[in-house]
């Protein structure tokens, strides 16, 4: 049975990664006939936030163990596992990807990625192992290749449809991390034939759990094909 590592960030959109992606990715992985394997980083978040008003807490919580909140205790530490462990890697959206994997929230394309992320991405690369990342993560792609001579194929969804975000100024980043951009709807992901990455756009847009459901299913499904 493949085996699909999924990379968490903590616990909530805003803080770390997006409950409703990661749990809809687990049930597509699932329904691919797989099984997934989810990892963390044991560091604090950049910050904790008030899901119900969006306000700052004066709190320090860890991602590992946040992350194990919606892996139901069942996490491992990305220090402890290997390319050999897993046969391809999701990554969830989340704002945990700019805040505690990057620092894009910050410094955008300018801001760092923390090493033991960039390796677990340029090693999966380098192996031959695909990668799907949905909503903001493909952020976490780019910057892991931007000192190569990689130009990866990636989407954050389009400036057409409702979001609360300006895609145009996602995608604008990304180019300056060295990536290619192309514009997607809900219903469409990009594909990196080349270097097997795959991209959903998810919650970028104002869509309902269904369109999310079913965006991350044709990007899991994607994966499994590559």
């Amino acid at each position: 049975m493949k085996k699909i590592g999924i990379l968490l960030s903590g616990c909530g959109v805003y803080d770390g990664s997006e409950i409703q992606e990661t749990v809809l990715a687990m049930l597509a992985i699932q329904e691919a006939g797989a099984e997934y394997i989810c990892i963390s980083i044991d560091k604090n978040q950049h910050h904790v936030v008030n899901h119900l008003d969006g306000s700052e807490m004066a709190e320090t919580r860890n991602m590992m163990v946040e992350s194990a909140r919606i892996a139901r205790g069942n996490v491992k530490n990305i220090n402890e596992v290997e390319i050999r462990d897993f046969d391809a890697l999701v990554i969830p959206g989340g704002f945990g990807n700019a805040k505690n994997l990057s620092t894009w929230a910050f410094d955008g394309p300018n801001g760092t990625i923390l090493p033991e992320v960039k390796l677990l991405i340029v090693n999966c690369i380098n192996a031959g192992r695909p990668i799907a990342a949905l909503c903001v993560s493909p952020i976490l792609i780019a910057k892991a290749l931007e000192d190569s001579d990689l130009h990866v194929e990636l989407t954050l969804g389009n400036n057409t449809d409702a979001s609360p975000y300006n895609i145009n100024d996602f995608h604008a980043g990304l180019q300056t991390a060295g990536a290619k951009t192309f514009e997607k709807n809900i219903h469409g992901i990009q594909i990196d034939e080349k270097l097997k990455i795959v991209s959903a756009p998810c919650y970028m847009f104002e869509a309902n759990i269904l369109e999310i459901r079913n965006n991350i299913k044709q990007a899991i499904d994607a994966l499994m094909l590559l």
